[in-house]
């Protein structure tokens, strides 16, 4: 077999056959491929697409190209979550103690942060001392004694998915279906779920801008899912506006404390709701979404759901005290607000420029060698909707350094159109995908 037949077939609009498509994916993981004839394939993929089963192979070539997760020794469906990133997007905080206090065990692997702010991993070593360096062994105890374990993506999990997507990156093949679908499959297939629940986003702060893509995306991840034997379900959300009101690490652990104390934001609520209600139907809690989400309520009015994430926070090292007291989480030096120039109704925020203030002060990582600073960010105080007063906060600056503070107000202010009249309301959960 010749990789450039295989590029010449699909260059001509031909469907790759499982043999072909294992056979450059497993040459290009062991550096047998070069580069260039991969890229060649890519740009062709890219204007030709990929069919169902084209789509599928490829996924579950990339997922079996390194380690799979072996999860058969920890009790009951283990269902996971996965989120094509969104800006103030804390929902593992939250959503997984909640999971786990209703009984289904939550064994999910995550990653850091590229971008505006951290990875759930970045986010979690807010609390001091916490750890997501587990052996598979420890990670497994943890699930089957308190329900719940996050660890580190390994290195060897996809290993394909990293090289593809890295040359996508450089030779602007990333924006097609079957590629960002397979992606994003790859390493949750690899990470041994029983059931995958997708919150895909749509919006200015979010991968997907349009809605009909987003849309696209979580049908052919369904698909998908199903393909391989997986219970999958998506959730399409709004994000044209930050998800919450906190942005930045330890400030969207607060915020996703006080959710568990019954105190959340209203969409982020509804958001945990929506893709808690999945996870319990998939993981057998609940014959339908009503009932699940009067169980998810529950342990929140119980505070079963909050000490769920202490006995996590503990178990993987971190300082439990600090769920319960959140002063013992990392603090800025510098709090201030941005106040609003005029009179009116919020209209508009341009979400993914509230993600670059995060960035600016610190939040998050503009190379993967930048290093975070886990107390700086902000806080809104208005969304799309709010009337606002001139000289009325719009959101609260968290920084440590005067320089960055002076350049995150400039551009926040530039993020927010007000008008006089109120805006039309908008829908915040798209839909579901079964």
């Amino acid at each position: 077999m010749r990789m450039y037949d295989i590029i010449m077939k699909k260059r001509n609009g031909g469907e790759l056959s499982e043999e072909e498509i294992r056979f450059f994916v497993q040459g290009y993981t062991k550096g047998e491929i070069p580069d260039y004839q991969v890229s060649a394939l890519m740009m062709a993929i890219y204007f030709q697409k990929m069919t169902e089963a084209e789509t599928c192979t490829l996924t579950m070539a990339m997922a079996e190209s390194g380690d799979l997760l072996e999860l058969s020794a920890i009790k009951g469906v283990k269902v996971d979550k996965h989120s094509t990133g969104g800006v103030g997007d804390k929902t593992s905080l939250a959503l997984t103690p909640m999971v786990a206090a209703c009984g289904v065990p939550v064994a999910k692997m995550s990653g850091r942060g590229l971008g505006h702010t951290g990875g759930t991993i970045d986010k979690l070593e807010s609390f001091p001392g916490f750890t997501t360096a587990l052996t598979t062994e420890q990670f497994i105890h943890n699930v089957n004694e308190i329900g719940i374990a996050i660890m580190g993506q390994t290195a060897d999990l996809a290993p394909a998915d990293k090289k593809l997507y890295a040359l996508r990156d450089v030779t602007a093949t990333v924006d097609n279906m079957s590629l960002i679908a397979s992606s994003i499959m790859s390493k949750k297939l690899a990470a041994g779920a029983d059931a995958i629940v997708l919150d895909v986003k749509t919006g200015s702060g979010a991968f997907m801008k349009a809605e009909e893509d987003a849309f696209a995306l979580a049908k052919e991840m369904v698909k998908i899912g199903k393909n391989a034997g997986r219970n999958t379900s998506a959730v399409i959300s709004d994000m044209n506006q930050p998800l919450g009101y906190a942005v930045g690490n330890a400030l969207e652990v607060i915020e996703a404390i006080e959710t568990l104390k019954g105190n959340g934001p209203a969409d982020f609520v509804e958001l945990c709701l929506a893709l808690g209600s999945r996870m319990l139907v998939a993981g057998g809690l609940a014959k339908e979404d009503a009932e699940a989400r009067e169980k998810l309520l529950a342990v929140i009015k119980d505070n079963s759901a909050l000490d769920k994430l202490a006995a996590f926070v503990r178990a993987q090292g971190g300082d439990e005290r600090a769920v319960y007291d959140t002063s013992l989480l990392p603090k800025a030096s510098v709090v201030e607000p941005v106040v609003s120039p005029v009179d009116g109704y919020v209209s508009h925020i341009a979400c993914d420029e509230i993600g670059v203030c995060s960035l600016i002060l610190g939040g998050g990582r503009e190379t993967k060698e930048s290093e975070i600073d886990l107390a700086v960010g902000l806080v809104l105080e208005k969304k799309v909707g709010d009337a606002v007063k001139k000289g009325e906060p719009l959101a609260y600056l968290h920084a440590n350094d005067r320089e960055k503070l002076a350049q995150a107000k400039e551009r926040f202010l530039k993020a927010y159109a007000i008008e006089s009249t109120v805006p039309e309301e908008r829908l915040f959960i798209k839909g579901v995908i079964r």
